[in-house]
């Protein structure tokens, strides 16, 4: 049994998201605070929200998770296959029916405003659905 984290014991989502980074403390931590940024950016009626015991962001729906590895921050959105990615940021899940992920390894980095007009995308197609 994982036993509970400053980042996943109390407080609101977007309370814990900030934990969590502040809790990895690396550059990973480093990595998933500038891509939750971005997102907040590219969106701000973004849902910060905390499942699975890592953050999520929705709008009309589930947009992208952010995981962390020992590796990679990967960020996995759930309809990415649906969507089109001009700029080639998805470099992981490629092969899956519906989900596509952007690892990024340290010293990696993603171009931003392709990523926020990603992330736009993920939203649109989400609101066209409802």
């Amino acid at each position: 049994m994982r036993r509970p984290t400053e980042a996943t014991s109390s407080g609101s989502p977007s309370e814990r998201i900030d934990a969590h980074v502040k809790e990895l403390g690396d550059w990973r931590g480093e990595t998933l605070g500038r891509m939750r940024a971005l997102i907040r950016a590219a969106d701000p009626d973004v849902v910060e929200e905390w499942k699975w015991n890592i953050p999520v962001w929705s709008h009309a729906g589930l947009v992208c998770t952010g995981e962390v590895y020992k590796k990679a921050v990967k960020l996995t959105f759930a309809k990415g296959a649906a969507l089109d990615d001009p700029q080639k940021l998805f470099n992981a899940s490629l092969t899956g029916g519906t989900r596509r992920a952007i690892d990024i390894p340290e010293g990696g980095s993603v171009d931003a405003d392709a990523f926020k007009a990603l992330f736009r995308a993920a939203v649109a197609q989400n609101i066209s659905k409802r």
